[in-house]
């Protein structure tokens, strides 16, 4: 038999004057208003699995999960209010509140990166370190959530800490290659939501980088790691995988050829020196061949000159030189050219004036 004064307890209460109903419900609405997005990780946090005997598996993600449902989210309120503690009174127990409501966050943001890291752990754990930074740097009084702002920093040191560990040859080494790791995919989508061809050079251009440095990325995410050392098919003597790649530099042949075209200007260069008299092979040697040249005071006072006659001089030994090379050297222009073309671009230093 049901014991009818227990059934009565056990309904839920009634809202006969609807003001105790209406409370409660407004106060309900302006928690859920007020809590911060990272309650969506409520929605990624497994039940406990429970084995036949009611005991749970020691598996460390699971436990992690576990231990967050002890740390509910803040609300706005709360959240301000801690901030607040920590930026004015360095209240280190505010900034611990503030760290572990905002865990569920970046549960939720490594989630996203589960199919290129398996260990989630790991992920979590870098971002964690993110949160620390985001709280340690937000300012309650601009008016943002701290959640908001925290998934700025959560991410790049996920991000960080996937650039530094996918591969064993370090990415992003420069400034365009953090660009294009952190931003490719992004791109990519925004192309495909576009109806245009992903292509690099597309991509290069939405990112102001050299085609070549998207297409290089592209191939090291895709392809991993290969070891140059590895034999191409599995006989005894087969060549390795390193056999088969060019060399980025200039090949030997090429090497040799300027080299010998290098020494044979030179020499032109010493025999045309000696058809000059004495004060222009001193600006040509100290001023035009010279890889520190004088400037052209320094000529000017040694010869008692002004500094647009030095410059003068000047412009008329090189209009020589280069006609005596012409004159000397068989299709000069078309050497020259091609050296120019080969040789690494550098910045070479202006004559001072």
């Amino acid at each position: 038999m049901s014991d009818p004064e227990a059934s009565a307890r056990n309904k839920p209460p009634t809202q006969d004057d609807g003001t105790d109903g209406e409370a409660s419900n407004d106060a309900e609405a302006r928690h859920t208003a007020s809590r911060p997005p990272s309650d969506d990780a409520d929605r990624i946090l497994p039940a406990p699995i429970r084995d036949a005997r009611g005991l749970e598996p020691a598996d460390a993600l699971t436990l992690y999960l576990a231990e967050l449902r002890h740390h509910p989210p803040l609300s706005r309120e709360e959240e301000h209010a801690l901030a607040v503690r920590y930026v004015e009174e360095a209240d280190r127990d505010a900034a611990r509140q503030l760290v572990l409501a905002n865990l569920r966050l970046v549960v939720k943001i490594a989630m996203e990166y589960r199919r290129v890291w398996a260990n989630l752990i790991d992920l979590i754990g870098e971002g964690n370190l993110g949160l620390l930074e985001a709280v340690d740097r937000f300012d309650p009084y601009r008016g943002v959530k701290l959640s908001t702002y925290a998934v700025y920093w959560i991410r790049a040191y996920i991000l960080k800490y996937l650039m530094d560990n996918k591969s064993l040859v370090r990415l992003g080494s420069s400034r365009a290659q953090r660009k294009i790791w952190y931003r490719l995919n992004r791109e990519r989508r925004e192309l495909e939501r576009q109806g245009l061809a992903v292509e690099p050079k597309l991509i290069a251009e939405r990112l102001d980088v050299p085609e070549a440095d998207v297409v290089e990325m592209q191939q090291r995410i895709e392809r991993g790691d290969l070891s140059i050392d590895a034999p191409i098919s599995h006989d005894h003597d087969a060549a390795q995988v390193g056999d088969f790649l060019a060399a980025s530099g200039a090949s030997a042949e090429s090497e040799v050829g300027d080299s010998e075209l290098s020494e044979v200007l030179n020499q032109h260069v010493r025999k045309f020196a000696e058809t000059l008299d004495e004060r222009d092979q001193r600006i040509l040697n100290e001023r035009i061949l010279a890889e520190d040249p004088k400037t052209l005071q320094a000529l000017a006072d040694d010869y008692g000159l002004t500094r647009e006659r030095v410059r003068q001089l000047e412009a008329g030994i090189v209009s020589r030189l280069q006609e005596y090379l012409k004159e000397e050297m068989v299709d000069f222009e078309y050497y020259a050219s091609e050296r120019d073309a080969r040789a690494p671009k550098k910045k070479r230093a202006r004559p001072k004036s």
